[in-house]
C-alpha cells in the first residue's frame, strides 16, 4: 500500500511537499514514481527515482522546480515542489515499479496510492 501526504492549498511562487509512506511490503528495491491528473486530462508522468542508482528523470514541465528523493529506510518518497504555478493543480499519486531504472511509462508502475490534492492559487 502506497500513501501520499502533504497536499493541500499554495499560493502561486509557494512550495508544497509530497510524501509517499509505503506500508505492506519494502519498497527500497522498486523503481518509485509521482504522477499528476488534472480535471479533464490524463494521468501525466512527473518523476521518478530508480531504485539502484537513484537515477532520476522529471517531466519538462518540472525539471528545475521539482525534486524527487527517496529515504529507503523510512520506506519513504517525497516530491519537494517548488515555485509552484495554477497549470501544476492536479492529484498527485506516488506508485511503484519493479523495473530496475527510471521509467515515466505509467503503464510499467504496479502499485499505486489512492493521491493527494494540489491546488496552487494565482
Amino acid at each position: 500500500q502506497l500513501y501520499e501526504s502533504g497536499g493541500g492549498l499554495v499560493q502561486a511562487g509557494g512550495s508544497l511537499r509530497l510524501s509517499c509512506a509505503a506500508s505492506g511490503r519494502t519498497f527500497s528495491s522498486y523503481t518509485m514514481g509521482w504522477f499528476r491528473q488534472a480535471p479533464g486530462k490524463e494521468r501525466e508522468f512527473v518523476a521518478t527515482i530508480s531504485w539502484s542508482v537513484g537515477n532520476t528523470r522529471y517531466a519538462d514541465s518540472v525539471k528545475g522546480r521539482f525534486t524527487i528523493s527517496r529515504d529507503n529506510a523510512k520506506n519513504t518518497v517525497y516530491l519537494q515542489m517548488n515555485s509552484l504555478k495554477p497549470e501544476d493543480t492536479a492529484v498527485y499519486s506516488c506508485a511503484a515499479s519493479t523495473v530496475g531504472w527510471a521509467t515515466q511509462n505509467k503503464e510499467m508502475y504496479d502499485y499505486w496510492g489512492q493521491g493527494t490534492q494540489v491546488t496552487v492559487s494565482s
